[in-house]
């Protein structure tokens, strides 16, 4: 019997994943840490790179976790499938504690409640035209950047790791860290204050004169607050929506990752205004809260009734006290970290409205050679600027999320090498 030769067809692939650089910035770091710990075991590692909280959750959030869980164990408590959108009496406390208390006339059914900022920002990508210029700062977060090459809407990278396709607004301290406004129209507009990575923060004043550009370019801005709750000083807007007119061309993401400490419980929010609206193919004029709301409809399936519990927990009179005792051991940290870079001679920027310090590295070092430098010699590990794009070259990201001990001991180490390279 002659053998039967069957043909498949080799499925495709998506191309726009070949075009991102090597690795996400994280991962990277990961596999670096891992072949210093393969070759000198037992030496131990102080993190200071990603921003993972450490300190256990609010004791108030934990209470209301487990009464729920208890509920969920009787006939009368069970709950199955939630709304998509989340539950009203958390959507309701976020309107109230976080935006209405401050003049912000956010409704709670402009609220979208999702397990993470990191996933909006990206997902939100579902429901704008590929066709729409897109303005990033540079440095930035990298998730901006990866979420939109990965959806197709740049070119290739060129040798300075940016893409064709999007406008890069350079930061440094040269302007402060905040980006000049864009020279030429475009149509979506990333910002992230307190920023991350710089640890910079923006004025009412600043965020004005991106709102007057949203508006008069009909652009969209999609504001990343998810460290808000570390601003130290009260005339620093926590929401865009502090500022007029931000209702008519901004959404905002928000967190309870870092201020509750919710990075492995997942919890966080979207707020997208009734009357933001973009144009189809046609012309018409289209509401985003609804596609939003058919995007979330379709694709997600809505955070955990405890986990929801729990960040409604965070609202609380206990809660609010909770959380802001982790703020403020974190922001101690960021203030040691800050001094004692400075007293080591290095110049320092951010740590004082946010978890993040930035570093100006060594003269004769690159960012990734001041990492190298500080896992061999300090057993540190930290963030090098230029993972979060070309303008980061020269800079270093050290982190405020860790035990005070580490902190400390990490500072001593970082102060006994700073000048024995």
């Amino acid at each position: 019997m002659r053998p039967i030769h069957v043909s498949f067809q080799v499925i495709q692939v998506n191309d726009n994943y070949l075009k991102l650089k090597a690795g996400y910035l994280f991962p990277e770091i990961a596999r670096r840490v891992k072949a210093f710990s393969d070759s000198s075991p037992g030496v131990e590692l102080i993190r200071l790179g990603i921003g993972d909280v450490t300190e256990p959750l609010p004791k108030a959030c934990r209470d209301a976790m487990k009464a729920a869980i208890d509920e969920m164990g009787t006939e009368s408590g069970f709950h199955g499938y939630g709304p998509e959108q989340g539950y009203s009496w958390l959507r309701e406390s976020i309107a109230k504690s976080d935006y209405q208390t401050r003049g912000c006339e956010i409704s709670a059914d402009e609220i979208f409640v999702s397990d993470g900022s990191k996933c909006d920002s990206s997902n939100i990508l579902d429901i704008l035209g590929p066709g729409n210029r897109i303005a990033v700062t540079d440095p930035v977060y990298p998730v901006y950047v990866d979420s939109n090459v990965m959806a197709g809407r740049t070119g290739e990278a060129n040798t300075l790791g940016r893409y064709n396709g999007l406008s890069y607004l350079p930061i440094s301290a040269d302007n402060q860290f905040v980006a000049e406004i864009p020279s030429e129209p475009v149509d979506l507009i990333y910002l992230c204050f307190p920023n991350n990575p710089t640890g910079a923060v923006v004025t009412k004043e600043e965020l004005a004169r991106w709102i007057d550009f949203a508006k008069d370019n009909e652009a969209l801005i999609l504001f990343d607050a998810a460290y808000e709750a570390f601003i130290q000083d009260d005339s620093l807007p926590h929401s865009i929506y502090e500022v007029e007119g931000a209702k008519d061309c901004a959404i905002e993401f928000r967190s309870f990752s870092k201020n509750a400490g919710f990075t492995g419980t997942r919890c966080a929010f979207t707020v997208i205004p009734k009357n933001i609206h973009g144009k189809a193919q046609n012309g018409d004029s289209v509401c985003l809260w609804n596609l939003w709301n058919r995007r979330q409809s379709t694709k997600f399936n809505g955070v955990s009734y405890m986990v929801q519990r729990g960040a409604q927990a965070v609202y609380t009179s206990e809660g609010r006290k909770q959380v802001k005792a982790l703020v403020d051991f974190y922001m101690n940290n960021a203030a040691l970290i800050r001094t004692s870079l400075l007293e080591a001679g290095f110049e320092v920027h951010g740590g004082e409205h946010a978890p993040y310090v930035w570093v100006n590295v060594p003269e004769g070092m690159d960012s990734w050679g001041f990492f190298d430098f500080l896992l061999e010699k300090a057993n540190v590990v930290g963030t090098p600027g230029s993972g979060f794009g070309a303008s980061g070259e020269g800079y270093f990201r050290l982190s405020a999320f860790n035990s005070r001990t580490n902190v400390e001991t990490a500072m001593n180490r970082i102060a006994s090498i700073r000048w024995s390279k």
